[in-house]
């Protein structure tokens, strides 16, 4: 794969960065150089998007001891991981590739909150043992903007005999979910293009940059990035999404599916500090995991480029 694709290159065009998003576009590579794996190699989760047997996009995390992914071939991603079995990807990352299903289109993103690194991936992967092959189609190392600095640990079995594992499913939020939305400082939001090929990114800010609208509607301010509009782009062709929020005090998941639409209207915008446009985000499903991770991260160090948050 190369180049952008239509909707990318429609909404450059629209916000007039087209000759910045061409100079990142040498970001994009169809292969993974030697520090970048040696970077996913120390990492111990990745957030994975893509869509289930119903065609609703989803967000998630795959985690495990430090080298559960590699990369054994420089167009190769290793994950040495499934999801739960509750998870809302587990059907389509369980059965990848096997018994005559097609591989699995998946969008992906290697964080390190510690040094604010980011590795974003994309391609098709199919089941390998206890874990997934991804042939992949791109790779993209992304600027550290927005991202606050978290240091992790992982929790021995039994550790927290106070957490259970539970599942909560709904069509709307719930008053706990909408506060965890009000005071979140990072989520990951996965898309896809027309032809379904995923991708999963990060967005970060200070606590309140999520508007809780109503129970079922969203907002959040688009920061100047990197130009490239990957996300953006996708939701020009395809509205559907997935959000993902780690409970990251708590080893939770709040997955959410639903439709998102760019908001481009000026009056709209200048509202929130430092947004150059804006997202709103229709809920449809959520699924909230509880105890779903065994990593547990410290109290965030703010970046210091968040922009402020209208009081």
């Amino acid at each position: 794969m190369s180049g952008y694709h239509r909707g990318e290159i429609a909404v450059q065009e629209r916000a007039g960065l087209v000759r910045r998003a061409s100079g990142a576009q040498r970001a994009i590579r169809s292969d993974i150089p030697e520090v970048a794996a040696d970077f996913l190699g120390r990492q111990p989760f990745l957030v994975v998007g893509g869509a289930d047997e119903r065609g609703r996009i989803w967000a998630t995390q795959l985690t495990g001891a430090p080298g559960f992914l590699s990369v054994p071939a420089p167009d190769t991603l290793v994950i040495g991981a499934l999801p739960l079995p509750d998870d809302p990807l587990a059907g389509l990352l369980s059965g990848a590739g096997t018994a005559g299903a097609a591989p699995a289109r998946l969008g992906m993103i290697g964080i390190e909150p510690a040094t604010r690194r980011r590795m974003r991936m994309n391609g098709r992967a199919v089941r390998a043992g206890d874990g997934l092959r991804v042939d992949l189609d791109e790779a993209v190392a992304n600027c550290p903007k927005y991202i606050q600095v978290r240091e992790h640990r992982r929790i021995a079995p039994g550790e927290e005999t106070g957490q259970r594992h539970t599942v909560t499913d709904g069509d709307a939020l719930n008053p706990a979910q909408q506060e965890a939305l009000r005071a979140a400082d990072t989520f990951f939001v996965a898309t896809a293009s027309d032809r379904g090929d995923a991708d999963a990114s990060h967005r970060g800010g200070n606590p309140g940059f999520v508007q809780v609208l109503t129970s079922r509607l969203l907002r959040w301010p688009d920061y100047a990035g990197n130009g490239m509009f990957l996300t953006l782009g996708n939701l020009e062709l395809n509205p559907a999404a997935g959000l993902l929020l780690p409970g990251w005090d708590t080893g939770s998941s709040l997955h959410l599916t639903g439709f998102a639409r760019t908001v481009w209207d000026a009056d709209e915008v200048a509202r929130v500090p430092g947004a150059e446009r804006l997202v709103e985000f229709e809920v449809t499903a959520v699924r909230e995991i509880a105890a779903a991770s065994p990593l547990r991260w410290s109290e965030p160090e703010f970046h210091r480029f968040n922009p402020p948050v209208a009081g």
